[in-house]
């Protein structure tokens, strides 16, 4: 065990020189040795420690310490009264309608994306945590929905709420058009499949001048309304009040995706989301059982599509301009990687992983240039601790970590 992680380390180190040295140091003509050797050892003393914790992990004195500290933690947690779940679903909706008035646009706005993304993650969770289908042009419905209410707003002054319904019907729809081809394929051909209809879907909205303007964009989508009553003259009228503020579309996108946690959730425990479970683990078993498999797999591509068409249109009202390039395939990593490293199947796990993914990054935005490597780093070393994500359903921890589980029951017998 310690010879083999010693050399994993090495090839490590050897492949993180080779990478770093030239992207780093190499600044025009001339070879800049400290910038370079610094990084450099800030990657390795990252790996060193992850090896030293691999080979702790391995050890008696870690899992008897796991152990003691868990018996601790239970005997703490039953010490304490724990508040029941409305109270502190509700305490928590309390602080995030109060957030927008104690934080500033700045924040607000990422705050707006970060909900994006909560929402997409979600959908796409439908497709690969719940229903197994490795999906890699997710993105492509997020561009079908912003299209869509742009379209429709720009060319026939339709308003965002009325327009909603079109973006989710027709997102649906071709979410069940890109899976009807794949419902026979698995794995690796599912996956470039998905990647090549994705990257169909933008090429078609950017080169398609007369209707989407190409690469220049839609410019000009009306902001979501609200028409509010009010009373004059004795009398009762309507007043449309147009969304333009963050904090008013912070409200919106945060309604979105708490009825996208709503209804992920109950997918997740109803009858067709234990289908779904059952097709991700054994398709053919599924389907010998009497599940039908073709049904509910194009039902996983619709109602994904559904919730990255919603998140889609939103996006556009918010900019009042979309552009071919907002959807290109490295979102569709993002939102898988969202999916992974959150946990795939658990709900709170995604709204984690959107929070690291999206909004931790902000904090080091002057680290610009070595952002993308930093989050390739810590996915890496994510996947290699903690390979079922940061808050895994209870199935997936158990089949990434059955024998540790079955240890620490027999244990605790």
């Amino acid at each position: 065990m310690v010879r083999r992680e010693i050399q994993r380390f090495c090839i490590y180190t050897l492949f993180l020189t080779i990478l770093v040295l030239p992207m780093v140091g190499m600044r025009g003509p001339e070879f800049e040795a400290r910038r370079a050797f610094t990084v450099l050892s800030v990657l390795v003393g990252v790996l060193l420690l992850t090896t030293v914790f691999r080979l702790l992990r391995e050890t008696s004195f870690y899992r008897n310490l796991g152990q003691r500290i868990r018996q601790r933690r239970d005997r703490a947690l039953g010490k304490i009264q724990v508040l029941p779940r409305p109270v502190a679903l509700g305490s928590l909706f309390f602080l995030l309608a109060l957030f927008p008035f104690a934080a500033n646009n700045y924040v607000i706005d990422v705050a707006i994306t970060v909900l994006i993304y909560v929402t997409l993650g979600l959908g796409l969770n439908v497709v690969v945590g719940l229903a197994g289908l490795l999906d890699l042009g997710y993105i492509a419905f997020y561009a079908v929905g912003a299209y869509t209410y742009s379209l429709l707003n720009l060319h026939y002054g339709i308003p965002f709420w009325f327009a909603l319904p079109f973006g989710v019907v027709i997102g649906s729809l071709c979410g069940c058009i890109i899976g009807y081809p794949t419902l026979k394929m698995r794995g690796d051909y599912l996956a470039i499949v998905t990647l090549g209809f994705g990257e169909i879907i933008r090429l078609v909205l950017n080169n398609w001048d007369n209707l989407t303007k190409g690469p220049n964009g839609l410019l000009g989508m009306d902001k979501p309304k609200l028409i509010l009553p009010s009373f004059s003259d004795g009398g009762l009228s309507w007043t449309v009040v147009p969304l333009k503020s963050l904090p008013s579309l912070y409200f919106v996108i945060l309604a979105v995706a708490l009825l996208t946690v709503i209804a992920v959730h109950r997918l997740n425990n109803s009858r067709i989301g234990r289908a779904w479970i059952a097709i991700r683990e054994d398709e053919t078993a599924a389907e010998l059982t009497g599940i039908p498999t073709t049904l509910l797999k194009l039902l996983a591509y619709a109602l994904g599509a559904v919730f990255a068409a919603v998140a889609g249109a939103f996006f556009a009202a918010k900019l009042s301009y979309t552009n071919p390039n907002f959807f290109v395939f490295l979102e569709s990593c993002v939102v898988l990687s969202i999916v992974v490293l959150g946990g795939m199947g658990s709900i709170p796990g995604i709204i984690l992983g959107a929070l690291a993914l999206i909004a931790i990054p902000e904090l080091f935005r002057e680290l610009a240039s070595y952002r993308m490597l930093a989050f390739g780093g810590a996915m890496t070393v994510m996947m290699v601790l903690k390979p079922e994500g940061f808050i895994p359903a209870t199935r997936r921890k158990r089949e990434l970590h059955e024998e540790e589980l079955e240890s620490e029951e027999a244990a605790d017998e």
